[in-house]
């Protein structure tokens, strides 16, 4: 497998950016990837990073059908890398499934990432695509969970305390060997799980956890949303 970033050869690496949610929980007028955190939207940021990857072969942004002609202006913005646009479906495995059907001869790993995380370090990119290129037929960046979990009944009552020691928090982007992803979207028995790596390990496939990223977070209510401004505002002092 050639997608390897030590000598910056990501040519056959696709990133597909799952764009078309449409963010209710977040209480904004439009679809989450459109709306704005200190001036620029989701998708902006999510664009900044991902041009980051050097010589990286495509990326796919799976937008809002009702939104494509803004998703183009957006995508029009940034030079130096190739980017196609797609309707998204009524659900996050048709949007990608979508997504997967653009993608051209020679990608060999895809990566599948929440505009909704949109501060996600290009370290991480570079983390998983190192992982795929390694032998891994799909990778998940995660984050240990620092709060005490309760399994409760439907009535409320604690049934018991689970041991966190062996949980994760999952983020994206996940990676996959090409062949693995396009798979587990053919069949439609697996399209119930919710995120891609939930369809490899639902088809029985290995899914390998790397260490995630505290600005992975994914922005989903106002609270989010607060925080991404504070995180937005403390790196332009950095810069």
């Amino acid at each position: 497998m050639t997608a390897q970033h030590g000598d910056r050869s990501l040519g056959s690496v696709a990133v597909v950016i799952a764009a078309a949610g449409r963010g209710t929980r977040l209480g904004g007028a439009s679809p989450k990837a459109l709306e704005r955190i200190c001036g620029s939207t989701l998708l902006d940021y999510c664009l900044d990073t991902v041009s980051e990857l050097p010589g990286l072969g495509v990326v796919v942004v799976a937008a809002p059908p009702s939104h494509l002609d803004d998703v183009r202006a957006i995508c029009s913005r940034v030079s130096g890398l190739p980017i196609a646009v797609v309707a998204g479906g009524a659900s996050r495995p048709e949007s990608v499934a979508n997504a997967l059907a653009e993608l051209p001869d020679g990608v060999e790993v895809v990566l599948v990432h929440d505009a909704a995380r949109a501060f996600t370090p290009v370290e991480q990119f570079l983390a998983v695509i190192d992982a795929v290129a390694a032998g891994a037929k799909a990778v998940v960046p995660g984050v240990a969970i620092v709060d005490t979990i309760k399994e409760v009944d439907d009535s409320g009552t604690v049934l018991r305390t689970v041991d966190r020691t062996t949980l994760r928090g999952v983020q994206t982007p996940q990676g996959f060997d090409r062949e693995t992803l396009v798979a587990v979207h053919a069949d439609v028995s697996l399209s119930a799980a919710t995120d891609d790596a939930g369809m490899v390990e639902a088809s029985g496939g290995a899914v390998q956890i790397i260490v995630g990223h505290q600005d992975a977070f994914k922005i989903t209510t106002p609270f989010d949303r607060t925080v991404a401004e504070g995180l937005v505002a403390s790196r332009n002092r950095a810069n």
